[in-house]
């Protein structure tokens, strides 16, 4: 049967203090909603459907690229018994075992999603609730049993004697594994006779044993995994926790980490055997780095990728594809469609945008190269500029194989350096240079001899002057 996922995303989350819904806030790279959405899809979740409520469409947006999730929208927010009726509403019946996780509870893993699906369908269960035991129970529901281990109920905190407060110590942490089918018949027989006036989800459990329909629990292995976010506070916690996890995973694996404390690395990246990651490294979105490379200290990827041997230091890259044995940095910034071929080298305060820069070539320090295509071994003289861009338009420089460009040199596109050109220092190049040319301009060098030194006796002189005339 096919396996359901149902994410609960339609709070506001009032606690964050943000004009933003709740589930947007990132935790690393992705917004908190992505984690349990993607953790259902890891644990091979058929259907994802998002419930979205209070900023529905910038949940939305968040999902639009991705064909697996289907939103709909809680009109009005009358509990989570009632958000599983408009899903019904909206979509039709249950089918198969159907997960309820929600939006702002990041840190669940696959696996354990994988676990309760098995377990409800092996014992034939109506509903499995997953549990946990937290060192401090204080606010959530109790799970009661009988003699013989069976669920009988969840009782809120509010309503357990102290006898049960102190007795009751394993809770429920809200997210179930339904039959789909049972849910879809029985969900209208829950009620909102109760001080909020709002339709409570764990009333199923007494329902179903109500109804003599067999109902289980199975209690969490990492009580973590269920903690929710409801504040900045809470946020940067479970931050911590994520963090952790993944670089743990990535040291277990065969990566270095001087401070694994000074590390974030998101859920999508991949980082080879014998890398090493310094202090202040963020990698973000779809980045690779290959085996034996150096990254940080101070650097930020996003959707780049490192092959083997590279060393990015102090750097900037979004979009870029950075080839094995490069080197780059300190302090460069690479944007989006920048491809360094190998061996290739971009220095000390150098920006890349839209360019290839060839194999072996040299952009070593204070230069901007924009929609470029540059060639092999060329070398790039300090404070030159690929002049791009004429106020309306882009325009492209073309650098062949084995050019040679002087410092503070300006290329204005659309131009074209032959294969094997040199470029003299301080040049404002318009045309074309041909391959194996020398091309030259500035002005004359005029030199005054004993210019300087007049200059400064006539200084003097009218300092004086007016030293006189205020006395």
């Amino acid at each position: 049967m096919p396996m359901t996922a149902i994410v609960l995303a339609a709070g506001e989350g009032t606690r964050m203090k943000s004009r933003h819904p709740k589930v947007a806030h990132k935790l690393l790279d992705r917004p908190l909603v992505w984690w349990p959405v993607n953790a259902a899809r890891k644990a091979g979740a058929d259907r994802i459907v998002v419930v979205v409520g209070h900023g529905a469409d910038e949940v939305r947006a968040i999902f639009a690229n991705d064909s697996d999730v289907e939103c709909v929208e809680q009109t009005k927010r009358l509990g989570t018994g009632h958000a599983m009726m408009s899903v019904r509403d909206a979509l039709g019946d249950f089918e198969g075992p159907t997960v309820v996780l929600y939006g702002d509870t990041p840190l669940m893993r696959a696996e354990t999603i994988a676990n309760l699906v098995e377990h409800t369908k092996s014992g034939h269960y109506a509903c499995t609730v997953l549990t946990m035991s937290p060192s401090d129970p204080t606010g959530y529901g109790r799970i009661k049993r009988d003699t013989n281990g069976e669920v009988l109920a969840i009782i809120e905190h509010k309503d357990c004697t102290p006898e049960e407060q102190a007795t009751l110590t394993e809770c429920n942490s809200g997210i179930y594994c339904f039959c789909g089918r049972r849910l879809s018949e029985n969900i209208d027989k829950i009620d909102n006779n109760n001080a909020q006036g709002e339709y409570y989800l764990t009333d199923m459990v007494g329902i179903y044993r109500e109804m003599g329909e067999p109902v289980s629990a199975l209690l969490a292995t990492d009580d973590s995994e269920l903690l929710g976010v409801n504040s900045r506070i809470q946020l940067a916690q479970v931050t911590k926790i994520m963090q952790r996890r993944i670089n743990e995973e990535l040291m277990a694996s065969g990566v270095t980490m001087l401070d694994p404390d000074q590390v974030w690395v998101g859920a999508e990246v991949s980082v080879g055997q014998d890398s090493e990651l310094l202090p202040q490294t963020m990698l973000w979105g779809n980045t690779h780095i290959g085996r034996d490379c150096i990254i940080g200290p101070n650097t930020r990827l996003t959707d780049t990728s490192v092959a083997d041997g590279a060393s990015v230091e102090e750097t900037v890259a979004l979009q870029t594809i950075i080839e094995a044995n490069v080197t780059v940095g300190p302090r460069a910034y690479l944007r989006p469609g920048a491809h360094l071929l190998e061996g290739s080298h971009v220095g000390t305060h150098v920006e890349i945008k839209n360019s290839t820069i060839g194999r072996g070539s040299k952009v070593p320090h204070l230069s901007y190269i924009g929609d470029t295509t540059m060639g092999e071994g060329v070398n790039i003289g300090a404070g030159s500029i690929t002049c791009n861009y004429d106020g309306v338009f882009k325009h492209h420089t073309t650098i062949g194989d084995n050019v040679f460009v002087g410092s503070d040199t300006m290329m204005v596109a659309p131009v074209t350096l032959g294969d094997g050109a040199l470029v003299g220092a301080s040049s404002c190049i318009t045309s074309d240079v041909p391959a194996g040319a020398l091309a030259v301009e500035r002005s004359e060098q005029v030199v005054l001899k004993g210019y300087a030194v007049a200059r400064m006796e006539r200084l003097k002189q009218i300092k004086a002057q007016g030293k006189r005339e205020q006395a």
